[in-house]
């Protein structure tokens, strides 16, 4: 399943040398996940509430091919590119227009908290359908 989320660069996401200051990516990744699986059927309050489970990061990375400035508009282009018994990948395509300027990826836990303490559990197989469509 592929998702594209739309952002405006604000003012504060820039930097004094006005591009974007190079956290706000992985802001804008942690948010474009967020908003993959609400597409999907199952936002982050739906997963927390009925399902009992959580999608910590266990690991990120991006690379920057071209500045952004206040102002640009960016699509987020996300898909789920890979799932494993626990652990699933989230890889991002940061384009302005038709150009690339960013891309990076996200690696999260799916994760239950119905005993208490959150723990590492299975993907299960509804949600692999959903997301690896």
């Amino acid at each position: 399943m592929k998702n594209i989320y739309d952002i405006k660069v604000a003012w504060g996401d820039t930097d004094a040398a006005a591009i974007v200051f190079y956290p706000n990516f992985y802001r804008w990744m942690d948010q474009a996940t967020h908003e993959l699986f609400e597409a999907a059927g199952y936002p982050a309050s739906k997963l927390q509430k009925e399902e009992q489970v959580i999608l910590p990061l266990l690991e990120t990375f991006c690379q920057f091919k071209s500045p952004l400035v206040h102002e640009d508009r960016v699509s987020i282009h996300s898909e789920v590119t890979e799932i494993n018994n626990k652990v699933f990948k989230v890889e991002h395509q940061f384009r302005k227009g038709e150009q690339v300027v960013a891309e990076g990826y996200e690696k999260r836990a799916w994760t239950s908290t119905a005993e208490g303490k959150p723990k590492a559990a299975p993907v299960p197989s509804f949600i692999k359908n959903v997301l690896l469509q």
